[in-house]
């Protein structure tokens, strides 16, 4: 509904998660209260709104905003990402070369034994 996709929320975890294990969290019935609280602040929610979530009541508020005349709440409506996309970028390629200057400290390693 925030329109964020399970590879951005599983990036914003961190290196554990993947769009498969956001998906199968999704699923579940009970959520860790940790794992909880870091999803609920990435989404810049109350972990409340997540616990008490109704799809049904959810959707028939979306509904009701997208159907009134009244266009001032549309207006109100920020769809924007909360993050640059180019940042991510970056920060996923200096931590790509970070990884690839680790392996071959480990390589040169191997190599003098």
């Amino acid at each position: 509904m925030l329109g964020i996709k399970q590879e951005a929320l599983a990036f914003e975890l961190g290196d554990d998660w993947n769009q498969k294990k956001i998906s199968l969290l999704e699923q579940k019935e009970t959520v860790e209260s940790d794992i909880l609280a870091q999803v609920a602040q990435i989404l810049k929610v109350p972990t409340e709104a997540i616990e008490n979530f109704d799809e049904e009541q959810a959707v028939n508020i979306i509904s009701n905003t997208f159907t009134s005349n009244d266009t001032s709440t549309l207006n109100a409506i920020n769809v924007q990402p909360t993050f640059n996309p180019l940042d991510k970028m970056v920060e996923l390629y200096e931590r790509m070369l970070q990884q690839q200057r680790e392996m071959i400290e480990k390589l040169e390693r191997l190599i003098e034994k």
